[in-house]
């Protein structure tokens, strides 16, 4: 699999709120690991224009990245900008 319990450790540690591999439920660390994971479907899909289910899949992440990001926008905005520029996600 592509995404190992090491590797998700690493983006828990490098991008999570307190940088800590327990902290797994914290808004930043669930957008950091959504993001690995939409990059990765996307290099997916640039070479299977045509696979439809994984379309459906990233879709589905995407939804999920920006509900949490909007919640933590209205709730701490400090948080959200540093998030925005750790994962790189917005200009």
């Amino acid at each position: 699999m592509y995404l190992t319990s090491e590797k998700k450790q690493e983006i828990f540690e490098g991008q999570g709120f307190n940088g800590k591999t327990e902290d797994t439920g914290s808004p930043e660390s669930q957008i950091a690991l959504f993001t690995y994971r939409i990059s990765h479907l996307t290099e997916h899909l640039k070479v299977h224009k045509h696979d439809y289910s994984t379309q459906l899949g990233l879709l589905k992440l995407v939804g999920k990245r920006r509900s949490l990001l909007k919640y933590l926008q209205k709730k701490d905005i400090e948080r959200y900008r540093a998030i925005i520029v750790k994962v790189g996600i917005r200009k």
